[in-house]
This record gives structure tokens, sequence and C-alpha cells, in this order.
């Protein structure tokens, strides 16, 4: 095991180098930068040219790539030009509020998910199984944009219950436990639409694979052996059964941090997926490529969890 660790580890340096040349180029050499996404009529060339040295954007492509590479190395991802600070501060001050919602939406997600998968497949072609594939495939079908502003139309604008947006009350000085309870409550909608979006493909995953697993032979030989039935299922099956949704665990570990776009901009959420959306329309492209480097680390770190939980959760599978 330990030598399988550090050859993964070795392994992901040529990866992570071939990631940051491809996202280095491709936005460095998109139509445009900075200077032109906020450029105004009063702006003369001159201005422009000095406005470009000063960003350090006149400078050659390679010299450039070495100079953001060799940062990066140093856990420096250059300034934001849009913020005009670190990018680590900016990621710092937003990810976490998107790491809120999707880690908490992700526990539910799964908990469902695995819950009436098992239920779907012990019970296949029964009324439940009928149904739960009936709204799977309806969270499924529906974009979330369209769902979170129903979900707003219904719970905010007709019965109030909860806020139409925003992380807090503005305005409000709330402290301790009224401070949580009102983050809770600013929380609801969208981990509501989180949950419904990716519960339905994670029950599926797990439905199938259940299905498989069940129709084993040491599954009848488990059964055969007057093994009680919850037995069979959760500690026999379930657990093979879950070997196919451990990849999508580990790649959802960059969705924790990459932010819901939509969503954030829906339910006016201060998270990373929305200052990700303005920097595309800024062409702040130090951010950008910070961000999209920070999330192919996660990427690869994701494929190799799910690598070591594989032979976890599966004795057979040898990790050399």
């Amino acid at each position: 095991m330990k030598q399988y660790v550090i050859r993964r580890l070795f392994n992901m340096i040529p990866t992570l180098i071939g990631i940051s040349l491809l996202i280095f180029f491709v936005l460095t050499l998109a139509p445009g930068d900075f200077v032109d996404a906020n450029s105004n009529p009063n702006l003369t060339a001159e201005r422009a040219q000095e406005l470009r040295e000063i960003y350090g954007l006149d400078k050659p492509l390679m010299e450039r790539y070495f100079t953001w590479i060799g940062n990066v190395l140093k856990g420096e991802f250059g300034d934001s030009l849009m913020y005009k600070q670190p990018v680590t501060k900016v990621l710092n001050d937003y990810m976490w509020n998107s790491f809120l919602l999707a880690v908490v939406a992700l526990v539910l997600y799964w908990m469902i998910a695995v819950f009436v998968g098992i239920f779907s497949a012990t019970r296949q072609y029964s009324l439940f199984d009928a149904g739960a594939t009936f709204f799977v495939f309806a969270a499924m079908s529906l974009p979330s944009f369209f769902i979170g502003l129903l979900l707003i139309k219904l719970f905010a604008v007709d019965f109030n219950i909860f806020p139409v947006g925003g992380m807090y009350t503005t305005g409000s000085n709330l402290s301790g436990f009224a401070r949580l309870w009102d983050l809770a409550k600013h929380m609801f909608l969208p981990v509501m639409v989180l949950t419904m979006i990716h519960a339905g493909s994670l029950t599926r995953y797990i439905r199938t694979s259940m299905l498989e697993v069940i129709r084993q032979d040491y599954i009848r030989t488990a059964r055969a052996k007057g093994l009680k039935e919850k037995m069979v299922i959760y500690k026999h099956a379930l657990r093979n059964a879950l070997l196919p949704a451990i990849t999508l665990f580990g790649l959802e570990l960059p969705g924790l941090f990459a932010g819901a776009i939509i969503l954030e901009k829906i339910y006016n959420w201060p998270g990373i997926g929305r200052i990700n959306l303005e920097a595309v329309g800024l062409r702040d492209y130090p951010f950008l490529m910070g961000f999209t480097m920070f999330l192919a680390l996660l990427t690869v770190l994701g494929n190799f969890l799910a690598d070591l939980l594989y032979g976890t959760a599966d004795p057979r599978i040898r990790l050399k």
C-alpha cells in the first residue's frame, strides 16, 4: 500500500503539469483581456498599453507561464485583477460559503440515494419502486434554475416561510443560535435544490448496482445459510454495490468547492460559483487560472481517494 501511494503521488506530477499548460494557454490565448473587458471610450491606446504593462499582460507567453507556475508551486496564484487581492484570499473569502451548501446537500442526497436505492432494488417493480423511479427522473429532467425559481415562488413568495435569497438577513445583528437559525433558513432552499438534482442520478446508480449484486451466487449462498435478510443486504450486498458509487464520490470532491453557479446567482448566495461567473465576464484570468488549477488538483486527489476506497470496500482489490 505504501509503495502504491508513493507511486500514485509521483504520477500526479506530470498530470498536473499538463493540466497547468492547458489551463494557462487556453485562457491566455482567448480573445481579449482584462483591459479590453473594462475599457471605456475615454481610455486611450497609450493608457491601455500602460495598464497591460502594469498587469504583466505585455510579456511573452512562456515567460508569463513560468512566472505563474513558479508562484503556484509556492502556493501563490497571483492577484485577482477584479478584486485587487491575492487569488488565495478571494478563494478563502467565498469558497467556504459554497462548501457549506455543498457538504450539507452531499450528506442529504447520499443518505436519500442509499436508502431509496436499496429499497427500490429489493422491491423491484413494486409501487415504491415505480414511485421512486418517477420522482428520480422528474428531478433529473428539470433544470436547476426552474426548480430554484419554483421553490422561491412557493416557499418564499406565496407561503413566506423561507427568505428569497442571501446568506443572512440584511441589516441583522444576530449572534449565537439566532444567527445559526437565520443561516439555516437561508440555506434551506438552495440545499433542497442541490439535493433533488444529485439524489436522482445517484439513486439510479445504487439501485442498478444493487440489482446486479443481489443476483450473484454468493448472495444466494448467504441466504441459503439462513442469514437474516437485513444482514445479507446491508453487510454483504451493499458493500459491493457501493463500488461504482465510490467513483462518483471521489469526483464530487472538487464539486464541494466549485460552487453552484446558477443557484448562487438565483439565491444571491455569496459563493465562489458566482464570483467565477463574474471573473469570466471581466476576463480576470489570474483568478480563473488559479481557481481552475485548484479544482484540477482536487479532481486528481479525488480519483486517488476513490482508488484507496476501492481497496477498503472490496478486499479482493489489491493496491500494489
